[in-house]
């Protein structure tokens, strides 16, 4: 059914006239004549009789205009819901982030709620290869995670920023001598790294193995706070990001820059070829106004 035909019947009742409502729709007499009649062969009934200069309601004239109207009133809703969707005041953003990355987007998370309050962020906080495959499965509508990606995964991406890696130590003298440490020396230490869910846990392997080193790792966790718990405890060395370091306890725990080519490489991923939500777009938007180029 045309929803235009429902229009036109239903303002031929209201105005009593095809004159009036075709000056009220701005469209010719014809025009309503041909869609009401269009409207009645569809359905296979009359729907309206003239008597003179008034217009009578059929039985079925009265069920169609009745159920018309509420009709017409729904879609005139669904209007306006996907006017608000367009102009971003109402929504929903599904937006996985890694746990570590929390704290560094902030700022755009801020940013992106006081431009769009209607628009319902929803986040969920999983380790960065998890993330991955939610975005990939449709769960999220995009993410945040560590770069780059495995060969030919189906996802666009847009780098952020980009942070050093460091080796988190015990505030011992034996540490606070040192100046960097390499994989070759960390290979010597227990390990406590990131578990599996981290894309920094695949990438700190490979690193490893292409020098052909086998790590002692003694833990894997999907805590930051845990791992360096465990250092502070002296159960071993931990490798994190720079702004993680910092913002640790400067009196028990020392970290020293790593030295590898090695990254903390931090993105934007969504679907390759497939929509991408108002929302999203003005979520990479906020980003990109956030964090101009990689830093």
């Amino acid at each position: 059914m045309d929803v235009r035909a429902l229009r036109y019947f239903t303002e031929v009742v209201r105005q009593q006239s095809f004159t009036r409502a075709a000056e009220k729709l701005c469209v010719t007499q014809p025009t309503i004549s041909k869609m009401v009649r269009q409207l009645e062969a569809e359905l296979g009934c009359s729907l309206l009789l003239r008597e003179g200069r008034r217009l009578h309601l059929t039985d079925s004239g009265q069920a169609v205009y009745q159920r018309g109207l509420a009709i017409l009133q729904e879609f005139q809703q669904l209007e306006t819901q996907l006017s608000d969707i367009t102009q971003l005041k109402t929504g929903e953003l599904r937006l996985g982030i890694p746990p570590m990355v929390g704290m560094q987007i902030t700022g755009p998370i801020s940013a992106f709620r006081r431009r769009y309050p209607g628009v319902q962020l929803n986040i969920a906080e999983f380790g960065g290869l998890t993330v991955q495959q939610a975005v990939l499965n449709g769960e999220l509508d995009i993410a945040i995670t560590a770069l780059p990606l495995e060969p030919d995964v189906p996802l666009d991406t847009l780098e952020l920023m980009r942070h050093p890696l460091c080796v988190l130590v015990p505030r011992q003298p034996q540490w606070l001598a040192r100046r960097s440490l390499t994989l070759e020396a960390l290979a010597q230490h227990p390990l406590l790294i990131l578990n599996e869910a981290f894309s920094l846990n695949r990438q700190l392997m490979k690193a490893f193995q292409r020098q052909g080193l086998v790590p002692d790792i003694a833990v894997r966790s999907a805590q930051w706070d845990f791992l360096a718990a465990m250092v502070q405890a002296d159960m071993g060395l931990a490798i994190l990001p720079e702004p993680i370091c910092q913002r640790l306890d400067q009196q028990s725990l020392y970290w020293l820059p790593l030295e590898s080519a090695l990254q903390w490489r931090l993105g934007l991923i969504w679907r390759e070829g497939h929509y991408l939500s108002r929302s999203a777009r003005a979520w990479i938007a906020c980003c990109r106004e956030y964090w101009p180029e990689p830093r």
